[in-house]
């Protein structure tokens, strides 16, 4: 059985009477690539920042490795990397000597892999910090984050400035170095790279966690996206019908919602109308995260 890499309970961040974060629980096993999703201002980067001992909560307890992340927050730093979405770097140095610097933080850190990871993602490092495109800082960082070959990865929208096909080098590279043992936490608030790599996802709104299961599970479970095209105009009967999510009028005598009731409920009752078309379908994650948030 895989133990809890991330364990959080009941944390809470409030700037004066402003919300950060309210009451989270959440835990996270060893090994997995685990999605933290939410619009900006969700409390994403607040609880990142609390786990990372850059803010200290209101309220509740966190903790990576079994370490509270507040009292033993300098060995955990020893085990984990970090990319935020702005990396803010030394600009008088060099790429390599800033990555040579950091590396110095670390006692058992690789700098085979300053070189290897450079090579992977085409970067130059002869070229001076300042002279660097937002997407090469970002580079610069992953890199950065991994040369002590971490336990855990933590990740905040990661992939601001990198451009498609660093982006699909970056996601390889990620799901190579999973394989290895490392354990990745990856907040974003794009649905497109949380649904292609982890497989359990965290759904964070105003603060609070609103759901946490497997993506699989999460399309499959409940949520059924329909669309009606009746043969006559009964179809504002269909509120009738438990489960049935805000529905959207389609040209042509139709419509569309978001189902999460007794499929057989519905299918008994739409035997009684004329029916001219009928779409039953897998929600895609973006659909299912409007859902929750509507």
């Amino acid at each position: 059985m895989n133990r809890n890499i991330i364990e959080i309970q009941n944390l809470s961040k409030y700037y004066g009477k402003t919300r950060g974060i309210d009451g989270i629980n959440l835990t996270i096993e060893e090994g997995e690539i685990f999605g933290f999703i939410g619009p900006n201002g969700a409390g994403k980067s607040t609880t990142i920042r609390i786990l990372l001992n850059l803010i200290f909560p209101s309220a509740g307890t966190a903790r990576i490795m079994g370490k509270d992340v507040i009292s033993e927050s300098k060995e955990i730093k020893k085990q984990i990397g970090y990319v935020p979405s702005d990396a803010s770097l030394y600009d008088r140095m060099t790429v390599l000597q800033f990555l040579q610097y950091c590396s110095r933080f670390y006692s058992n850190a690789d700098e085979n892999r300053i070189n290897e990871l450079s090579s992977y993602f085409e970067l130059d490092l002869s070229r001076n910090m300042a002279q660097l495109s937002m997407g090469n800082k970002k580079k610069v960082s992953i890199i950065q984050s991994l040369i002590h070959n971490p336990r855990l990865l933590i990740l905040d929208e990661p992939t601001t400035g990198l451009d498609p096909l660093m982006q699909a080098k970056f996601f390889d590279l990620l799901r190579l170095e999973n394989k290895k043992g490392l354990t990745i936490f990856f907040s974003s608030h794009i649905l497109s790279e949380i649904q292609s790599l982890c497989k359990r996802v965290s759904i964070i709104k105003d603060g609070k966690i609103v759901k946490v299961e497997d993506i699989d599970s999460l399309r499959q479970k409940q949520l059924k996206k329909v669309q009606i095209t009746f043969s006559d105009d009964s179809n504002d009967h269909i509120l009738n019908i438990q489960g049935i999510g805000p529905i959207a009028v389609l040209p042509g005598n139709g419509i569309s919602f978001m189902f999460s009731g007794e499929i057989n409920e519905l299918i008994k009752f739409l035997s009684t109308r004329k029916i001219e078309k009928l779409v039953i379908e897998e929600p895609s994650l973006e659909e299912i995260f409007m859902h929750y948030y509507k």
